[in-house]
């Protein structure tokens, strides 16, 4: 294993840019998740760590090695030390599970040792799976099989490239939990490319947003998903409900009523991002008391809304809301199994502290839209 060290790294094809500048380092023995919609140039980025292409521009160093910089040296993928995971797998399906796995291997590395038992064993499948061929297999377990194939010479470095897609949830995330376990027993370095967000913040241990070819933001998950860089990056790394507000002396007052602000020194105008698991719905009477008048607008217990549309997912709702007086439509997320039906006023609190940013003219045009906040499972961009 070694620390990967990607600095400046630009590619075009032709006159497009597809990559500008990127810097990004993947600690020794860590998984790094590469987010980015389709196009944003994630498979490329690989590519050119792989050895598959040359970079225009920079340098990338696998340890204290120098394998690629601009003009001055190439090392082809076969010398790098790596391993490659493709979608799909990509085994050959001329070749049986054992072949496949050991075929990084020289022939004296295979007759001395037990490798290919070995990375069986830590990616999860029986050892007798060694003799069956590829085409017998699951969806899943040709992804385990592909992993095994890439740790089996013992890679300084592994590459993913959206090793999951395709496969159904449950399988999706057995497998992912496979190849994390596997990757953190032989304390590889690893990068993971991904457009999915859940997946990208649950296996990395720093997340690095890929926007139009640029690095944008790097960055452990909680950080990266309580505190984006922008709203561009909050909008994708999960749903948002974007108000505009006025934030002074630490706490910004909005449609929402007047909520604590992460960045107690904003001051004048403000976009507002609130997650719509941080927005609590609470019937009416019992956040008001009984002898509550209907006509608070805003107050302790936070902004009057009535329930416009609800959408049950297993574990928890989502709920649309109007917030009264002509106020937009949000979001909430409720994991109580009783949540609110449609038609049913309720009471929504903030009680933890929310993100603000400048008022640039594209958020205040999208904050005129009475809907601000995307869908659940926004569609993959094209």
């Amino acid at each position: 294993m070694a620390e990967l060290r990607c600095e400046g790294l630009s590619v075009s094809y032709g006159d497009h840019a597809v990559l500008s500048e990127v810097d990004l380092v993947v600690p020794e023995g860590t998984i790094t998740a590469i987010l980015g919609a389709s196009g944003s140039g994630k498979t490329t980025l690989l590519r050119l760590i792989m050895g598959f292409l040359r970079t225009d521009q920079g340098r990338i160093t696998v340890g204290r090695t120098p394998v690629a910089e601009s003009g001055r040296l190439h090392v082809p993928p076969e010398k790098r030390g790596m391993g490659y995971v493709a979608q799909e797998g990509a085994l050959y399906p001329h070749l049986n599970v054992e072949d496949n796995v050991g075929f990084g291997l020289t022939r004296a590395e295979r007759r001395r040792s037990d490798r290919v038992g070995e990375t069986l064993d830590l990616v999860g499948l029986p050892r007798d799976y060694a003799k069956r061929r590829a085409h017998g297999l699951s969806g899943g377990e040709q992804r385990r099989v592909a992993l095994a194939r890439a740790l089996a010479p013992k890679p300084r470095v592994v590459l993913l490239d959206e090793p999951f897609s395709g496969l159904d949830a449950g399988l999706r995330v057995e497998t992912r939990e496979a190849v994390v376990r596997a990757l953190a027993e032989e304390g590889t370095t690893a990068v993971l490319v991904t457009h999915d967000q859940a997946e990208a913040l649950s296996v990395g241990r720093e997340v690095a947003v890929l926007q139009g070819g640029r690095l944008v933001q790097t960055a452990g998950p909680p950080a990266l998903y309580r505190t984006p860089l922008d709203l561009d990056v909050a909008r994708f790394v999960g749903e948002a409900v974007v108000v505009p507000g006025h934030a002074h002396a630490g706490v910004v007052h909005c449609a929402l009523g007047d909520l604590a602000a992460l960045d107690s020194g904003a001051e004048g105008p403000v976009q507002v991002m609130v997650r719509p698991e941080q927005i609590e719905p609470r019937p009416l009477g019992q956040a008001h008391g009984e002898n509550a008048t209907d006509g608070a607008e805003h107050g302790a217990c936070g902004s009057i809304a009535t329930v416009v549309g609800r959408t049950y997912f297993g574990p928890d709702t989502l709920l649309r809301l109007t917030l009264e007086h002509d106020g937009p439509v949000v979001v909430a997320k409720t994991f109580s199994h009783d949540a609110p039906e449609v038609g049913e006023r309720v009471v929504l609190t903030v009680s933890t502290p929310v993100v603000t940013y400048p008022p640039d003219s594209a958020a205040l045009h999208a904050s005129a839209s009475p809907v601000v906040a995307p869908s659940r499972h926004p569609p993959r961009p094209r």
